[in-house]
């Protein structure tokens, strides 16, 4: 999220995920996904860099996390086998089950 100050000069943070578009009309005019706008008076430029820097951080912090897991060990002892398939009602397997018509 990054901080915005709107024209009455009171400051929010905005998700950059939901910007859909900003016009400079000459107020800098951001339009979300959902339609909703806010006018705000950081100009197009500052918001971009703010955008921008935002997303690098995210990117920085995730570069930061150890992504090694352990590897569980794999169980011994089970196996697979096939299963038969049930007949139907009409007394014939299910083809599209993998069943073998009667």
């Amino acid at each position: 999220m990054i901080t915005l100050t709107r024209l009455s000069g009171t400051v929010f943070l905005l998700n950059v995920d939901l910007i859909e578009r900003m016009d400079a009309t000459p107020d800098t005019v951001i339009t979300l996904v959902d339609g909703k706008k806010y006018v705000v008076c950081e100009s197009l430029d500052t918001i971009r860099r703010e955008v921008v820097l935002y997303r690098a951080e995210i990117l920085a912090t995730v570069a930061s996390y150890d992504t090694r897991h352990p590897v569980p060990e794999p169980r011994h002892g089970g196996h697979l086998s096939a299963v038969p398939s049930k007949p139907t009602d009409s007394g014939t397997a299910d083809p599209a089950l993998g069943g073998e018509r009667s």
